[in-house]
């Protein structure tokens, strides 16, 4: 029979562990083969058997660990919820009717927390079908069994069509070791044919100095500086193939001091790039939640002179992708300068309307 001192006890109480009596255990019991990994079972247990609305007995815990050859006294398995604690486990112990049951309270990921990563992976078209199952899986390791259950679910996303290119994530790698060590880069950049296969855009290889990788559109960009046109570019990461670094110090930092890369996302509708300008945009007040969500609260906005609509001034890529945009918000957002910039989009509707 162990006897706890009744400071040893009122420590362990003051710390949510509580301390009785065992007729059972015993210094004497027989050791399983995994006594080394006891802890770390220990802690396995707690964190996939128990949550906020589920705890485990002492009983309990002890046939978990035989499970996995491992033998222990409820003396030994205080000490041991203790130094999970210690540890950064939130092991609490509470009196159920005649009984104490233990659980993990606060754990690193929050239900909530795992279940908006899970619902980002599973409608991410950037990250293939198979990841995406084998990283929600990983996820799972993170919640309780029961709290699991609640993360094995399919996120309805209309016409999500998942990436086919499984070596994405070592191109991502090979980008931010490249970046990290101030390198240039060589890749082949591809697109696709009427065949449905992937070709190269050209005959050469593209070399370019890596800055940053961004999201946008729900597809991964390279942001690199070209040095034979001397300007920014970016990439579609998911068409990017064979990268080579090479051993060559970036170019362009002095264009990346003043890079603001939200903004650069802003301006490119679509990330497809074109003319930088600032254009003045007349749109009905109903419609400024559609301007505030696309170019941001930063943008100034002051009545138009009529009632009921106002106006703003933003910077974008002059590119048709910008003035497809404008034409899909239909007669509630007019563009009403620069000059040039209207007569292209009248331009581009006569167009259109002579297809028809």
């Amino acid at each position: 029979m162990i006897i706890h001192s009744l400071p040893e006890q009122a420590q362990y109480k003051s710390k949510g562990i509580h301390l009785n009596n065992d007729k059972n255990g015993g210094n004497d019991m027989p050791k399983g083969t995994n006594q080394k990994l006891k802890l770390y079972y220990l802690a396995r247990i707690m964190t996939e058997k128990t949550d906020d609305d589920h705890g485990i007995t002492m009983a309990q815990i002890r046939s978990y660990l035989e499970n996995y050859d491992v033998t222990a006294d409820r003396k030994s398995l205080y000490d041991d919820l203790e130094a999970l604690r210690v540890l950064g486990i939130d092991i609490i112990g509470e009196k159920v009717g005649r009984d104490y049951y233990y659980h993990v309270g606060k754990k690193q990921f929050e239900i909530a927390e795992l279940k908006l990563l899970v619902d980002a992976i599973q409608s991410s078209k950037f990250i293939t079908e198979r990841k995406s199952n084998n990283l929600i899986k990983k996820l799972t390791g993170f919640a309780s069994e029961y709290e699991a259950q609640q993360l094995r679910r399919q996120v309805v996303v209309q016409g999500r069509i998942k990436t086919m290119n499984e070596s994405i994530y070592y191109i991502v790698d090979d980008i931010h070791n490249a970046i990290s060590n101030n390198k240039r880069i060589r890749f082949d950049y591809l697109r696709w044919n009427t065949r449905k296969e992937m070709e190269r855009r050209r005959d050469g290889y593209y070399e370019v100095s890596p800055w940053a990788l961004m999201w946008d559109d729900e597809n991964y960009y390279l942001i690199a500086f070209d040095a034979e046109s001397d300007k920014i570019k970016h990439y579609r990461v998911d068409k990017m193939r064979n990268i080579r670094r090479i051993n060559e110090k970036r170019q362009g930092k002095e264009h990346f001091t003043r890079f603001n890369l939200a903004r650069y996302a802003k301006m490119n509708f679509g990330m497809f790039g074109g003319e930088e300008v600032k254009i003045r945009l007349l749109f009905k007040d109903e419609m400024v939640g559609v301007l505030l969500d696309r170019f941001g609260k930063e943008i100034p906005i002051r009545p138009a002179g009529r009632k009921g609509w106002s106006e703003t001034r933003v910077d974008v890529a002059l590119s048709d992708q910008f003035l497809g945009w404008i034409f899909s918000l239909g007669t509630d957002v007019k563009i009403a300068g620069p000059e040039q910039v209207v007569e292209r989009f009248k331009s581009e509707l006569e167009n259109v309307r002579k297809k028809y």
